[in-house]
């Protein structure tokens, strides 16, 4: 029977800077690039958001943020174009969104 000592034996052969090199590799091969928006997909969402705070809808939004997608659902509070923020509140908190990380607004009722 061999006895081995699996992996062990192939540690001694990278330096901590190669192992940190292919872990920030890693990490850079998950991120999605951020999606190109058109004036019609601008419009889109503008025209969803306008509706989404007139009926006080359930509203899930789409964001891009540093190389991954994430989704927020609630009710749309109110919009500040100055400071270009998005007041969404969801069952336990209020939530400011950046009106330039949102990707997609979809009512959900």
């Amino acid at each position: 029977m061999i006895r081995d000592r699996g992996m062990m034996k192939w540690q001694g052969m990278m330096l901590t800077e190669h192992v940190a090199m292919l872990k920030e590799y890693n990490q850079e091969i998950k991120k999605e690039p951020k999606p190109e928006l058109n004036e019609w997909d601008y419009d889109a969402i503008q025209h969803t958001l306008d509706a989404a705070i007139k009926s006080k809808a359930d509203t899930k939004i789409k964001r891009w943020k540093d190389g991954e997608f994430i989704y927020n659902r609630g009710t749309i509070e109110s919009v500040d174009l100055q400071r270009r923020v998005i007041e969404l509140e969801d069952p336990f908190y209020l939530l400011q969104l950046k009106l330039d990380e949102i990707i997609d607004v979809t009512i959900m009722d």
